[in-house]
């Protein structure tokens, strides 16, 4: 018989782990009222999963940003570092859920977010400790719904991709982890929820973290 035992978990971070996405949107609507974009109601959805190299260019090309992609990148970054520092915006039982999983496995991280982000929220967290591995959708060619940020993770983890699961929140890292060859575990975001066609990508649907638990993922 095949042995399809998991043998790494791979966390997302915005939206799952940490209610953000709000945050991200807040920061990138400030920069576009500042700077002549015209923000319209589909550029949230449209940016979900992009990689910061990809949503810069599209703040500048499709909001209508006057400034380079390089400088919007660092400016919406500045401001949603400034948040995090005066308040993280941890979700319910993250901690928890990480700490359980990393006791049975080794953890990555794959996020959409800037690098200098995801080492200021697992140092505010204090949660460096339980990822292995940690890879920005900023180090790899595409963006999710992309499966490179989660090959990246597995290839760094040493870990076949059919072997790993991941933990996601919304359609375009469903897709992403999906088109890996990984088996997804999703929790939906309640304010940007993903699409019914993603969900069903999902092997496993939990309604929140505090129900994310070894044997969830290993059955």
């Amino acid at each position: 018989m095949e042995d399809s035992r998991i043998r790494a978990v791979i966390f997302d971070l915005d939206g799952l782990l940490l209610d953000s996405e709000e945050v991200w949107d807040a920061a990138r609507r400030r920069l576009a009222e500042e700077h002549g974009g015209r923000w319209h109601a589909e550029a949230t959805r449209d940016m979900m999963g992009m990689s910061s190299h990809e949503w810069s260019r599209y703040m500048n090309e499709n909001i209508g940003v006057d400034m380079e992609p390089e400088e919007i990148s660092a400016a919406v970054v500045e401001k949603v570092e400034e948040i995090y520092r005066e308040r993280l915006p941890l979700l319910p039982g993250a901690r928890e859920a990480v700490e359980r999983l990393a006791a049975r496995w080794p953890l990555g991280l794959a996020s959409s977010s800037n690098r200098p982000v995801i080492d200021l929220v697992l140092e505010l967290a204090d949660l460096e400790s339980f990822f292995k591995v940690t890879v920005s959708s900023e180090e790899v060619a595409r963006g999710k719904p992309a499966p490179d940020v989660y090959l990246e993770a597995a290839r760094r983890l040493g870990a076949e991709p059919e072997r790993c699961a991941a933990v996601e929140d919304s359609t375009n890292g469903i897709l992403s982890a999906r088109a890996a060859g990984m088996r997804v575990i999703a929790i939906p975001n309640p304010a940007f929820p993903p699409d019914e066609d993603a969900l069903r990508e999902a092997s496993v649907v939990l309604a929140s973290l505090q129900e994310l638990r070894p044997e969830v993922v290993a059955s």
